[in-house]
């Protein structure tokens, strides 16, 4: 069996700027929602999804805002798609979908810890990761566990992370901290691009391996000195960094893999729907299959 793990936080971000704007029959905003929507009864109806579940960041702060004050916060998202996250998460419900509503730790951390904990189960052939968030290529291994960017409708394996950032997946929490990361706040260590922490990280692999004087390195980099000299003086901030781009695979369940089976809708989705403005959803919802 395949099993489908959803990045609900991004999907609902990619909705509510791909999708138009929709009103609900008492006014509300609902278009974001409707098009998370449509867009998990998509992936429903294709053959091979069996198995599925959802995470969702209820709030977007978690236990990283207590290790860096500059980590990402709920600050400047828009109002109107914020009033949409409690009924993203109704929405996967109501179409009979296994949530996790995270609040101490991030919907990246709970698909890093589904794809370990239910990837470990001999039953599960492929683990797609449904995000083309580059946190979680940390996770990819070899063909088994993929990310799948079902917007462009690719499917990324190990090869294909070191094709597109030039290392392997266990070193993409070092190119985060060297590089940075503005999406979630990581500033990355001054004189460092993608190119050269890609080169470095390429032969030595983890932060720790890098040695302190570039006169010692084993590569060749334009501006090694400087390099080295910068990570040197920011050798601890680098740390942190990288904690703070790892993802954790400890996030408890308490679904088994049988649970993630999809049975169908629930019985609360028409009226879901109607809350909605959005009846005519009902005729794309897929029978479950046996």
């Amino acid at each position: 069996m395949n099993l489908h793990l959803i990045d609900g936080t991004y999907e609902l971000y990619r909705s509510f700027f791909g999708a138009p704007s929709a009103s609900a029959p008492d006014g509300r905003e609902v278009g974001a929602v409707r098009g998370l929507l449509a867009s998990f009864v998509a992936l429903l109806r294709e053959p091979d999804v069996t198995h599925v579940a959802v995470a969702f960041d209820t709030v977007i702060e978690s236990f990283r805002n207590e290790l860096f004050d500059g980590y990402k916060t709920g600050a400047g998202i828009e109002p109107e798609l914020w009033a949409q996250f409690p009924l993203a998460e109704r929405a996967a419900r109501a179409l009979g979908i296994p949530v996790w509503s995270m609040v101490e730790f991030e919907a990246d951390d709970a698909l890093a810890s589904a794809a370990v904990h239910y990837g470990a189960d001999a039953r599960v052939e492929r683990v797609l990761l449904c995000t083309p968030d580059k946190d979680l290529a940390q996770m990819v291994q070899g063909e088994r566990i993929v990310q799948l960017d079902r917007r462009q409708k690719v499917v990324v394996d190990e090869a294909g992370v070191r094709t597109k950032f030039g290392v392997d997946p266990a070193s993409i929490p070092d190119l985060l901290a060297l590089v940075g990361d503005d999406q979630d706040g990581i500033p990355g260590v001054p004189k460092w691009g993608m190119k050269s922490a890609a080169t470095v990280l390429a032969h030595y692999r983890h932060l720790e391996a890098i040695p302190a004087r570039a006169a010692d390195w084993q590569v060749q980099v334009r501006g090694a000195d400087a390099l080295a000299d910068s990570l040197t003086a920011h050798r601890e901030h680098a740390a942190l960094y990288k904690r703070l781009a790892t993802l954790r695979t400890d996030v408890p369940f308490v679904e088994t893999l049988d649970d993630l089976r999809w049975r169908g809708a629930g019985p609360g989705l028409p009226a879901f729907c109607a809350d909605l403005g959005y009846e005519r959803l009902l005729e794309r919802v897929p029978a479950p299959r046996p």
